[in-house]
């Protein structure tokens, strides 16, 4: 803190040492300035942005397009595919599509969505109840990391295994050592 100064003397203050003179709050009274090196600054939050970057999870919405007719066998292939998108830490959208007089039966479908969302209670959360819009109900599920990490432990041999998780890869190898 070098106290109240006018412009050229702060910047010949700056260029003395060999740095830059940079307004913090222009609309302060008086306006505040920083001496320091502007390139480096830059620098240091260019670098601290890609390390947020690299931290950051992206959740993907992987979608599961049923029908009201949809077979026992297809229906739990669909399932097993959506419980691995859930393990994996993706979203799942199930969405049944209703074709002509298949929307007299709408229970058929309500039916087989509770169906599903049975399937997959045990790695996730209800996001969003199951809803009709235009000619199609879906329902959003979302992974739940405490339910997965039971799943996992309960089941290890599991296709999705920790090593797939980074994020829960970790806290099941500490609980295996302790």
């Amino acid at each position: 803190m070098l106290g109240v100064m006018t412009v050229p003397e702060a910047l010949r203050l700056a260029e003395d040492r060999g740095l830059d003179l940079l307004e913090i709050a222009p609309t302060a009274t008086p306006p505040t300035c920083k001496i320091m090196d502007y390139g480096k600054w830059k620098y240091e939050k260019k670098k601290q942005a890609t390390a947020a970057r690299k931290k950051q999870v992206i959740v993907q919405v992987k979608e599961i397009q049923m029908r009201p007719r949809t077979d026992q066998h297809d229906f739990e292939t669909k399932m097993k595919h959506a419980k691995r998108f859930l393990i994996e830490g993706d979203k799942v959208k199930v969405n049944m599509r209703f074709l002509g007089r298949e929307m007299a039966h709408q229970e058929l479908g309500m039916e087989l969505m509770k169906k599903a969302i049975d399937f997959v209670k045990d790695v996730s959360v209800l996001e969003s109840n199951p809803r009709m819009e235009g000619k199609q109900m879906f329902v959003l599920l979302a992974p739940d990391q405490v339910k997965i990490k039971d799943y996992l432990k309960a089941n290890p041999t599991a296709k999705s295994h920790p090593e797939n998780l980074p994020e829960l890869k970790d806290e099941v190898e500490e609980e295996d050592e302790a």
